[in-house]
C-alpha cells in the first residue's frame, strides 16, 4: 500500500487560500479517481476538489470552515500498489482547478490588489523582509491600514501553523491594545490608520486629541432586538462577500453616474415580430438581454476607453470585450456571470450564451471560469419593474450600465408634416463610471452612444 498526499491544488496567481465549505467523503470511504473530496471556496463560486488518485480516505487534516493554504496536505489517500514508505505516487499530477481570482476585499474580484505595490515598497524601505507567509488579503489591509511588517509579525495567528487570517488582523484593527506593543509609540486612535499625518511636536500637556469625525472602520450595531420580535439573521457568506465588494468599490471608485432615455419602438416590435422565427429555428428563446449586449458591445468598440481598468496612475486597456451580466439568485444574493469575447458572438451566438448562463446561475451550476475576467458589467433593474437605478461598479472594472424596465409613454416625434405626439415604448438606461478615467464627456457619450444603436434598430433585420 501507498499513501498520497492530496494538496490543495493553485486556483489562480493571487489566491493563495480556500475556506473548506464540506467533506463530501468520510474517514474510511473509498474514492474514485476523479471523484470529488471535498468543496471549497473562493469569492463567489464554490468549486470541488477531485481526487487524481483511487483509495480509501485514511486522514482528514483539515475540518470544515477551516481557511486552507494553497499546496497545503488536505487528506491522506492509501492507494493499492507502490511502496510502503508512504510517498506520493510521482505519476499523479497534482489537481488544478480555476477559481475567480480573490479580489479586493475578490466577489468577487481585483486583477491587481490595491495597496500591495505600497506595502512591498514599505517592506523594501525598511529593509525588514518577514519569513512569516502572508496571504495577498491580510496585505492588502494591511497595506490600506498602515500596518508595517513589523507590526504584522507581532499579530497572533489563528490559522494553520500559526498563520494570520483576515478575521484575526480584522480583530486587531479594531482593538490594538489586545497586544503588547510597548515598545512602540501608539497612534491617536482617532485618526484613521491609512490616512496617517505626521504632526509637529507638541507638549504634551498642550496637545487634546480632536474629537472623532470619521472612523475607518465598519459600523456595527450590538446584536440586540429592543421590542424581543426582531429576528437577527446572519450575513451567509456570499452575502459577506457582496457586502465586503461593494464597499471596497465605492471606497476605491469616485462614482459618477449619466442617464439617458431611449426611444426602442423599433426594437420592441422587431422583437415582438419575429421571436416566434427565431426559437423555430434557433432553439433559444430572444429576451432583450442579448440586444443589449449587442449595443454595448458595439458602443465599445467605438469608445474602447470605458473597457479598461486601473492600476494604481496605469490604465489597462483590455484587448478582449467580456461581458458580465448580473443575474439574481433564489437565494437573493447576486453573482455576474461572464460571456467571454462577446464582440466576436452575433445576435443568436449572445441569445445562447446568456440563457445558458442564466440557467445555469439559478441552478447553482457555474463554473469558477463563468465568473472571471468580466471587463463590463450590464443589470438589468427593469426585471423588477424599476425605471432606472445607479449601479455600483464591479471592481476592478470602470464601468456598469443599468438598463431600466421598457413602458409605453406618450412622447413628442418630430415629423416632415411637424411634430406629433405618439404612444412609444420608453426606457431609461443609467451608466455609472469611475471618474478617475472616465470623464464626463466619456461617460456620457459612451451612454448616448448605445442608445443610439438601441433607437436605430432596423425593424426589418433579418434573423
Amino acid at each position: 500500500m501507498a499513501r498520497y498526499q492530496l494538496l490543495l491544488p493553485k486556483m489562480g496567481e493571487s489566491v493563495a487560500e480556500a475556506t473548506i465549505i464540506k467533506w463530501n467523503k468520510n474517514t474510511g470511504d473509498y474514492i474514485e479517481m476523479d471523484e470529488a473530496v471535498m468543496e471549497i471556496a473562493t469569492d463567489k463560486v464554490d468549486s470541488e476538489v477531485p481526487s487524481p488518485v483511487s483509495g480509501k480516505l485514511i486522514q482528514q487534516l483539515c475540518s470544515e470552515n477551516e481557511v486552507v493554504q494553497v499546496g497545503a496536505v488536505i487528506a491522506i489517500i492509501e492507494t493499492e500498489g507502490g511502496d510502503e514508505a508512504g510517498e506520493t505516487p510521482e505519476a499523479v499530477a497534482e489537481p488544478q482547478i480555476n477559481i475567480p481570482e480573490e479580489a479586493p476585499n475578490e466577489p468577487i474580484i481585483s486583477e491587481e490588489i490595491p495597496g500591495l505595490e505600497q506595502l512591498e515598497v514599505k517592506q523594501t524601505e525598511e529593509s525588514k523582509i518577514s519569513g512569516r507567509f502572508y496571504s495577498p488579503l491580510v496585505k492588502n489591509i494591511a497595506a490600506q491600514e498602515g500596518i508595517s511588517v513589523e507590526e504584522l509579525d507581532k499579530i497572533p495567528g489563528t490559522g494553520a501553523e500559526g498563520r494570520l487570517t483576515k478575521d484575526d488582523l480584522l480583530n486587531y484593527l479594531q482593538n490594538p491594545a489586545s497586544i503588547d506593543k510597548k515598545s512602540e509609540p501608539q497612534p491617536d486612535p482617532y485618526t484613521p490608520r491609512v490616512h496617517e499625518v505626521h504632526q509637529p511636536k507638541v507638549e504634551a500637556a498642550a496637545y487634546k486629541a480632536p474629537e472623532p469625525i470619521f472612523e475607518d472602520k465598519p459600523f456595527t450595531v450590538p446584536a440586540t432586538s429592543a421590542s424581543g420580535r426582531d429576528e437577527i439573521i446572519e450575513m451567509d457568506r456570499m452575502r459577506r462577500l457582496i457586502a465586503d465588494h461593494m464597499v471596497m468599490s465605492k471606497h476605491t471608485s469616485p462614482h459618477v453616474t449619466s442617464f439617458v432615455e431611449a426611444d426602442v419602438t423599433n426594437l420592441v416590435l422587431w422583437r415582438e415580430k419575429i421571436k416566434g422565427a427565431f426559437e423555430k429555428k434557433e432553439g433559444e428563446k430572444i429576451t432583450f438581454t442579448p440586444i443589449f449586449i449587442e449595443a454595448v458591445v458595439k458602443a465599445i468598440k467605438d469608445m474602447p476607453m470605458v473597457n479598461v481598468s486601473v492600476n494604481g496612475y496605469q490604465i489597462i486597456k483590455k484587448a478582449d470585450v467580456n461581458i458580465g451580466m448580473a443575474t439574481a439568485l433564489p437565494s437573493g444574493n447576486l453573482i455576474v456571470p461572464v460571456i467571454k469575447n462577446a464582440d466576436k458572438l452575433n445576435l443568436a451566438g449572445l441569445t445562447k450564451s446568456v440563457n445558458d448562463l442564466a440557467n445555469r446561475a439559478r441552478n447553482n451550476k457555474l463554473q469558477p471560469d463563468d465568473v472571471k475576467d468580466g471587463t463590463f458589467t450590464i443589470t438589468n433593474v427593469g426585471s423588477f419593474g424599476n425605471v432606472m437605478g445607479t449601479p455600483i461598479i464591479n471592481q476592478p472594472q470602470v464601468a456598469i450600465l443599468a438598463i431600466g424596465t421598457i413602458k409605453k409613454k406618450p412622447a413628442v416625434i418630430e415629423t416632415k408634416q411637424g411634430d406629433v405626439i405618439a404612444i412609444r415604448h420608453m426606457m431609461f438606461l443609467s451608466l455609472s463610471y469611475d471618474h478617475r478615467v472616465v470623464d464626463g464627456a466619456l461617460g456620457g457619450s459612451f451612454l448616448r452612444r448605445v442608445a443610439d444603436y438601441l433607437e436605430q434598430w432596423d425593424i426589418d433585420r433579418a434573423i
